[in-house]
């Protein structure tokens, strides 16, 4: 099973090498709110996933499919526009292989962005969360199985998933953009069903602040092979139980659109200091 991974893996990079030599320093991971996001990018080329052999092809409304390259100011940068998710029936090895074609181009800094529920009642639709560590519920681990060791170690520490260096700038730049940004615990679930308001009880007695179907694995694997990790989530509604008006994937898209133009600012700004 490694020896497939392996390959596939590395038959998606040779793929995208025939079209293009660019060598990314930070990879951006689109959510829902930053589908305009490569408007702030000077594009040098673009490729789409199904243009790639094997490569995983998002099914979400709102998900674009497609590789950026290009920069943000000068920082070179590969920006996945569309994600895909654990829900959509994938294996999980397909829903993380873009994290790990990422960091075998070049990348060195994995930026993910997502749309979720708030739990925390601080919270409020529209706020920007600053991840500062996750929980994983109910997802597969990427790592179970036989350990690739090109990829990393067998039992990788993960004291610090998300780099506080970088969440230092994050919120400096936040602050100089007078962004307000909150900070709090991400849970991912597997989605696609919205979660009940009993589990949204348990997340917040877990300590979770936000919750959603996708960033954990990603984060994971790219902690495990040795990326530089950050992220930020759009708060796009309150989670189940919190508010009468039942949840909708219409209403998330709907309320990360709103906040997209702050967002874009604060990942470019961002970006610009990595």
């Amino acid at each position: 099973m490694a020896n497939a991974i392996y390959e596939k893996v590395n038959n998606c990079v040779e793929a995208i090498r025939k079209v293009t030599d660019f060598k990314p320093r930070v990879a951006i991971t689109l959510g829902s709110g930053l589908g305009n996001y490569a408007e702030q990018i000077d594009i040098k080329c673009e490729i789409s996933y199904s243009d790639i052999p094997g490569f995983p092809i998002s099914t979400v409304p709102g998900h674009a499919g497609k590789f950026i390259f290009g920069y943000v100011g000068d920082v070179p940068v590969v920006c996945m526009k569309g994600r895909v998710h654990y829900y959509e029936g994938y294996d999980i090895n397909d829903v993380v292989l873009p994290a790990r074609v990422m960091r075998l181009l070049g990348a060195e800094i994995l930026f993910l962005t997502n749309a979720a529920g708030g739990i925390n009642y601080t919270f409020d639709c529209g706020d920007l969360m600053l991840i500062a560590d996750h929980i994983s519920v109910f997802v597969p681990n990427p790592l179970i199985g036989p350990n690739i060791e090109e990829f990393g170690t067998r039992f990788p520490d993960m004291s610090c998933v998300y780099d506080k260096q970088l969440r230092d700038i994050i919120q400096q730049t936040a602050l100089e953009n007078a962004i307000p940004l909150k900070q709090g615990i991400y849970a991912q679930l597997t989605g696609p069903s919205f979660e009940t308001p009993a589990e949204i009880r348990m997340l917040r007695i877990l300590g979770a602040d936000a919750v959603g179907m996708s960033t954990v694995v990603e984060a994971l694997v790219a902690h495990y092979m040795g990326m530089r990790v950050c992220g930020i989530s759009c708060i796009s509604n309150l989670a189940a139980g919190m508010r009468e008006k039942p949840l909708s994937h219409e209403d998330v898209q709907e309320a990360a659109d709103k906040t997209g133009p702050l967002f874009e600012k604060l990942v470019t700004e961002c970006v610009k200091k990595f």
